[in-house]
């Protein structure tokens, strides 16, 4: 399933097979399709075109509407959106977090309101992985809970242990729904989740507890919530030491080019982030060089692309000045065009990282890009 090919101090280069859609490259990004789109009018076959190797979708937003059992009608994820690699599904555990103000934690699970039309909602562990194993993803996120940080420590700690038990109650759920007949992909993984906060000796207690329970993967989550970016990297030096080496090793919600730099220097494998489509659809654009702002005036009269080392539709056929003229109009094709250039510089640092790690040179990579690509131009 996942193969460390090799290493370059920390930093992991590998690949890992799915049921659906071949074999994934590692370190990757995974490119968010929350609802089963990526907004900014970017289709599935826009994806392979960018460079995507694995799509991710949210339960929660897809419970809710179409809902999981029409998508199951369908055949599944992948027929539904019309995207033949593989999926990886979040758990809706993150909306324990982000709708706060709309539920209730309970040992059973999570009572939420709709944010859609405020009906009653409940998901617990065992709804997580039933609704997953409807949509047919190639590997399904342990429902948990994650905290805002800062975060009091007892709460905190209270938080890690349900979510130890709820991880137990997924794992048996999940197994028993890959072995009846009917299921949608009887070959779907479990990915376990670490949480915390930012206490590092929860945090190694929490890693070393749901490593006994051979998850396909483990996952960090609860950072990039709050905490500086330091606090984010401190808790990964902490908690990477007791991840089972040969399992694959995803950062949650993160992150900027930088974050995910110090992250692969730090030994994650996998990346996920809202930033590359969010960013690109008000105009912020990342490039080598660093980020531009191409509502800026500067770039008015500006006939060069975004990029010269970029191959997106974009930069192939117009440029600054072209897409500053969109955005200014209130064009949809901005949206689309800078969405697809933010998805492919994403995909293509995430080539060149594997590159430095094949080469053993990602230490020189690091120490040339780290710099550049925190940059606002």
């Amino acid at each position: 399933m996942f193969e460390v090919i090799c290493k370059d101090g920390r930093a992991r280069r590998g690949r890992f097979q799915c049921a659906r859609g071949g074999e994934v490259q590692t370190p990757v990004f995974m490119n968010v399709g929350t609802q089963a789109a990526i907004k900014g009018g970017v289709s599935a076959s826009d994806l392979r075109g960018v460079g995507c190797q694995i799509e991710l979708s949210n339960t929660y937003h897809l419970h809710l509407r179409p809902g999981d059992g029409v998508i199951r009608e369908l055949g599944g994820l992948h027929r539904f959106m019309g995207w033949d690699g593989p999926i990886l599904t979040d758990s809706g555990g993150f909306q324990v977090f982000s709708l706060a103000q709309f539920r209730k934690i309970k040992e059973e699970g999570v009572y939420f309101a709709s944010h859609i039309d405020g009906r009653k909602i409940f998901m617990g562990p065992e709804e997580s992985m039933r609704i997953q194993s409807n949509l047919g993803s190639d590997v399904a996120m342990a429902f948990d809970e994650c905290v805002g940080n800062p975060a009091p420590y007892e709460y905190a700690k209270a938080s890690c242990e349900r979510t130890l038990r709820w991880l137990e109650r997924c794992k048996v759920e999940h197994e028993r729904l890959n072995a009846l007949p009917d299921t949608p992909n009887p070959r779907q993984m479990l990915f376990g989740i670490n949480q915390g906060a930012t206490y590092p000796d929860l945090r190694v207690r929490h890693m070393r507890l749901i490593a006994e329970l051979d998850c396909d993967g483990y996952a960090i989550g609860g950072l990039a919530v709050g905490e500086p970016a330091e606090t984010m990297y401190e808790i990964i030096d902490a908690v990477e030491p007791h991840m089972p080496p040969d399992k694959p090793r995803y950062l949650m919600g993160v992150g900027t080019p930088l974050n995910i730099l110090e992250a692969v220097r730090r030994g994650v494998d996998f990346f996920d982030c809202v930033m590359p489509s969010r960013n690109g659809r008000h105009g912020k654009l990342f490039t080598w060089d660093g980020a531009i702002n191409i509502l800026n005036e500067k770039h008015a009269r500006d006939g060069r692309p975004v990029s010269e080392r970029c191959g997106c539709p974009l930069c192939r056929n117009h440029s600054r000045a072209y897409l500053r003229h969109l955005f200014k109009a209130e064009e949809v094709l901005a949206l689309r065009l800078a969405v697809l250039h933010n998805l492919q510089f994403y995909n293509d640092l995430m080539a060149a990282i594997r590159r430095a790690i094949e080469a053993g040179q990602y230490e020189a990579f690091y120490h040339e890009y780290a710099g550049r690509l925190a940059r606002r131009i």
